[in-house]
């Protein structure tokens, strides 16, 4: 059963235009305040990311990579001699999936490249705050270190919009439930 929903919420944060109940077993649809107040939780070394593009002949790549929630968009970083990279600048969709407190999620959507310094400094700070010390460095971010396969920096900074999540919960209230959003 499909309801519909607005589609922007409180400071800018989406809302769902489509919630779509995929639970079998009888549960209602989840909430997805659920889902984003754990997209939202400061990512920490139990959670990792997987960033899902397609090569150019069409076949997929998976990469894992530190992701975070910021105003209602998803943000993560790679070096631009890498797969993910090459990939997002030939073919920006793609998805993102997590295994969260409580419920697992794919989120399906559009990578684009943050060059702007404000959202930069806010990208690097809630890094800093997670524990990875980045700075902003011209219109990327470097730091002493990554993750071995980040390639080199700097690391460019992409913004994740979302189009269709899909929530399966891990605890209860369990339920499967889609969310679309407005393009």
């Amino acid at each position: 059963m499909s309801s519909p929903a607005t589609s922007s919420g409180p400071d800018g944060e989406p809302s769902p235009a489509d919630t779509t109940n995929l639970d079998r077993y009888g549960s209602p649809p989840l909430d997805w305040a659920r889902a984003r107040d754990a997209l939202a939780a400061v990512p920490g070394p139990e959670i990792t990311h997987f960033l899902g593009t397609a090569r150019p002949d069409g076949t997929p790549h998976a990469a894992g990579v530190g992701a975070q929630w910021l105003a209602g968009a998803m943000y993560f970083t790679s070096s631009p001699t890498t797969r993910k990279a090459r990939d997002l600048a030939r073919n920006p969709m793609c998805t993102i999936s997590a295994r969260l407190p409580g419920i697992d999620v794919v989120l399906e959507g559009v990578a684009a490249r943050v060059t702007d310094p404000e959202t930069l400094e806010r990208v690097a700070e809630g890094y800093r705050v997670g524990g990875w010390p980045c700075e902003v460095d011209g219109d990327a971010l470097t730091a002493a270190y990554s993750a071995p396969s980040a390639g080199p920096p700097p690391w460019h900074v992409y913004r994740f919009t979302i189009h269709t999540v899909v929530g399966v919960a891990t605890a209860e209230p369990y339920g499967a439930t889609r969310w679309r959003f407005e393009r």
